[in-house]
């Protein structure tokens, strides 16, 4: 599947027409559409009685990808678009967005309300299992012949995988949601449904993996069929989810047996390692299409919207980029040198006064600083200069921008158009979740220290061992550091920092940027300063407010505790 727009100009009227209506139920309930459901006028052509190789069910199938998370720069007041707006992630401790007042920051100082949502995730899942069981319902419809029986029970499987990545979406920002089933809701239906409990969402999510995981396609994925779900997906899928149910957020009684039933679903993903592993490079595998470390994405067209919505503010012409996303100097001091230690340690060679000399080399893919080459020039993030400059342009406010995910534009003079697939799943966090959830039931035994000195090889640390003799908490912490800086920007750490309970400690107080000086040409001074206040509330912050419109269209569905 070369995008999963394919062939989408010859349906797009009829999938308006759905989107727009009968699935956004709880958006639209009885409003001025038709009351007669919406789906009877178009499903002789989605599932067209004469169309023996399902090519229109299939592009309706492509249509319900587009659900899934779309990472990068999606939250913002545009619902929906994948550019232009903030990546998650400046929400956590990890980054703040670099305009004031942006949608983003209610995350993170209290503006979030059940009456202002930052994302759509409620009403957009929703439409996404009802498309699900749509194709469910209605797949047996299309005569397939009999070269396609294989295909169309792989479409059926992989629209179950999808159904239960959605509750996932809803399961982690809303804890207990209605279940569905199978069962299509029309507008003439009580829609006045209770919420499933907590433990009931993760139960069926779990059932349902399990009921497909043997049925989808299995590792590796053709080429032409990049960007759908397969085996290991839905185990990675299972992986994290018992990794969420063994944290402390889900498990504050901190029963063993989650940690060991999240454990041995990361190494169940982890026998695949003849079709996956840990690419050689960690900066060029987010740019190649396929690679045997990438096991689900969010398929997009090439483009440049990565560097344009990220790279510094000082390019102009076809490489003027706007900085949205400033990560903090927590992050940076997060990244230890190149010889694997901490820079806190002081045999670690750190600097103060050359701060981002021979530091880890995640540091350079992941964070623009100071003096780093891009397009020509060295990237000026001092006070004044050209990524820098003052006055109300928007622009880095810590210091810093995000490097991730952007391709060597360093001798560049302008941008080319670069595969740009958010990452769904990757084989590195698979590694990392079994390491945290192996520590936690047994301690640091050798295939914990193992995954976790995998990972840190491949980053190119010298030496990547890690110190010896490291206690359960002490490996605990180098876990999670290690997950911070592996998986930065990917949408892990706003969700990380929740499931361990940690949110309360990093978001209140002040996040910090590094001020710099140019006091001579080639010759600065550093400084960290304040660069944003954060807040979170533990009453309540740990879970999302369910939108106030869906609470008054239905009085059966409870509000989250402290909304």
């Amino acid at each position: 599947m070369s995008v999963l727009t394919l062939n989408y100009n010859l349906m797009k009227h009829f999938i308006y027409i759905i989107f727009g209506g009968v699935l956004c139920l709880t958006a639209c309930k009885k409003s001025n559409i038709e009351q007669t459901p919406l789906e009877k006028w178009t499903k002789d052509v989605i599932f067209d009685p004469t169309d023996s190789l399902g090519n229109y069910a299939k592009n309706f199938l492509n249509d319900t990808y587009v659900q899934l998370p779309t990472g990068f720069n999606r939250i913002g007041t545009t619902f929906g678009s994948i550019s232009a707006n903030d990546i998650l992630d400046a929400a956590s401790d990890d980054a703040i967005s670099s305009r004031n007042a942006s949608n983003v920051e209610s995350f993170t100082n209290g503006r979030i309300s059940s009456n202002a949502p930052v994302d759509d995730a409620w009403a957009k899942n929703y439409v996404g299992i009802r498309r699900v069981n749509y194709f469910l319902a209605n797949i047996g419809i299309v005569p397939f012949k009999q070269s396609m029986v294989v295909e169309k029970n792989y479409w059926i499987a992989e629209s179950r995988f999808l159904r239960a990545m959605f509750y996932f979406e809803l399961f982690k920002r809303y804890g207990g949601v209605p279940l569905l089933g199978d069962r299509i809701l029309n507008l003439d239906d009580d829609l006045s449904l209770r919420r499933n409990s907590q433990d009931e969402v993760a139960q069926y999510i779990l059932s349902e993996i399990e009921a497909v995981k043997d049925k989808l396609r299995p590792n590796p994925i053709q080429d032409a069929d990049i960007g759908r779900a397969s085996k290991a997906a839905a185990l990675a899928l299972k992986s994290r989810l018992l990794l969420y149910l063994a944290s402390p957020l889900y498990n504050p009684g901190n029963a063993p047996a989650k940690w060991q039933a999240a454990a041995i679903a990361a190494k169940d993903l982890m026998s695949l390692t003849a079709t996956l592993g840990l690419e050689a490079s960690f900066q060029s595998m987010f740019l190649n299409r396929k690679n045997k470390e990438v096991i689900l994405a969010f398929q997009r067209n090439v483009g440049t919207s990565v560097e344009v919505d990220n790279a510094p503010i000082g390019y102009t012409d076809a490489v003027a980029s706007n900085g949205l996303t400033s990560p903090t100097q927590e992050l940076v001091d997060a990244f230890g040198m190149k010889n694997g230690k901490a820079i806190t340690d002081p045999t670690s060679g750190y600097n103060p006064n050359n701060p981002y000399l021979n530091r880890d080399p995640r540091f350079y893919s992941t964070i623009f600083h100071n003096g780093m080459m891009w397009v020509k020039r060295a990237v000026q993030t001092f006070e004044g200069g050209l990524d820098k400059p003052g006055g109300i342009v928007t622009q880095t406010r810590t210091g810093y921008y995000m490097r991730k995910f952007m391709a060597d534009f360093s001798n560049a003079t302008t941008y080319s158009n670069q595969t740009h697939n958010p990452v769904i799943f990757r084989y590195a966090e698979t590694l990392l979740n079994f390491a945290e959830a192996q520590n936690e039931f047994s301690g640091p035994n050798p295939e914990v220290i193992k995954a976790v000195e995998d990972i840190r090889q491949r980053a190119g640390l010298v030496p990547f061992a890690l110190p010896t003799g490291l206690s359960k908490e002490q490996m605990r912490i180098a876990i999670r550091n290690e997950r911070r800086l592996e998986m930065a920007f990917e949408e892990q750490r706003f969700w990380d920092i929740r499931r361990w309970k940690i949110a309360e400690q990093v978001l209140n107080g002040k996040l910090h940027g590094m001020k710099i000086t140019q006091t001579a040409p080639g010759v600065f001074t550093y400084a960290p300063f304040e660069a944003s206040t954060v807040s979170f509330n533990a009453l309540k912050m740990y879970s999302y407010p369910i939108p106030y419109s869906e609470i008054t269209k239905n009085t059966n569905l409870t509000q989250n505790l402290g909304w």
